[in-house]
């Protein structure tokens, strides 16, 4: 049995967010098309005597440690599934930003379920991994897979899409962070007595995926949530507006927020977005990279 694995699992933006009404079992069908982003956490897993969770790097003091942890959630279902003994260390290196609305529990999630298949040797199918990824998580799937897709269902059902070419991103850190559940309840309230329609993905903005075009992509991004994350957080839409005077093709929330991601055209064009608004003093970090990326990759 190899005696440690690592695992990188990729951040995500929402090009777009399509939002519909609540469901009976309280979740919300989307259209979501998802994409990774060049900022990732690594998840390693060692056999230890029983199962625990360590975490290190920015923000990780918020990170649970118990098994409420997405990372703990997805060895414990694994093993449960293949009667293997859970006493594994899973140790987690943040660089994603923690509650954030970049799918950083969701990586990890995906990260320790790929990394415990390694390590145990259980093999199990991708089928497999994808459906105990969605039972973790709408956005754990995603994490798994990576590149670009599209979610529907509650997010969890994928369809690869085909992205033509790199785009360049700059992402803010807020202050503090927003819990998505919070934010789908302020949608909600926001939408009470409206008939929310049901959401469909753009074909417009699924053709600028397609064709690596900046220009097009950044005229068709949407996120059915920003106006619930702007009323929780107003203080948002200060950083938008300076990401945007920097030169932005396109500014907006990231999922469920706080993180706001600003679409450059050019590599050289997303560090002098990043230098301001590091200087406009309306966010707590910034952070430029590439998207695509893969999704959960072992690494050695």
């Amino acid at each position: 049995m190899t005696e440690t694995v690592t695992v990188r699992v990729p951040a995500k933006v929402n090009v777009q967010l399509a939002v519909g009404g609540a469901r009976p079992d309280g979740f919300h069908d989307l259209a979501n098309v998802f994409l990774a982003v060049g900022l990732y956490d690594e998840v390693t897993v060692t056999p230890a005597d029983e199962l625990r969770v360590t975490c290190a790097g920015p923000d990780a003091a918020q990170v649970p440690l118990d098994r409420t942890n997405l990372a703990a959630r997805a060895a414990l279902e694994l093993a449960r599934r293949y009667g293997v003994d859970p006493a594994v260390h899973l140790h987690i290196a943040k660089d994603i930003p923690v509650a954030g609305g970049m799918a950083g529990g969701s990586a990890d999630g995906a990260g320790a379920l790929l990394a415990c298949d390694t390590l145990w040797g259980t093999n199990a199918p991708r089928e497999e991994l994808l459906d105990i990824c969605a039972e973790l998580g709408s956005d754990v799937p995603f994490s798994l897979v990576g590149g670009a897709a599209l979610g529907t269902g509650r997010g969890e059902l994928l369809r690869p899409l085909e992205v033509g070419g790199t785009f360049h991103w700059v992402f803010a850190m807020a202050e503090r962070g927003l819990s998505t559940p919070a934010v789908f309840r302020e949608f909600d309230r926001m939408n009470e007595g409206v008939r929310v329609p049901e959401p469909v993905a753009s074909q417009d903005l699924l053709d600028a995926l397609a064709k690596g075009d900046a220009d097009a992509l950044a005229r068709t991004v949407s996120n059915d949530l920003q106006p619930a994350a702007l009323s929780l957080f107003p203080a948002l839409a200060d950083t938008l507006a300076a990401g945007r005077a920097a030169g932005a093709l396109a500014a907006l929330v990231s999922g469920s927020g706080p993180t706001t991601a600003f679409l450059a055209p050019d590599a050289e064009s997303a560090r002098t977005v990043g230098r301001a608004l590091t200087a406009s003093g309306t966010c707590r970090a910034v952070r430029v990279t590439e998207s695509p990326a893969p999704g959960a990759t072992v690494l050695g």
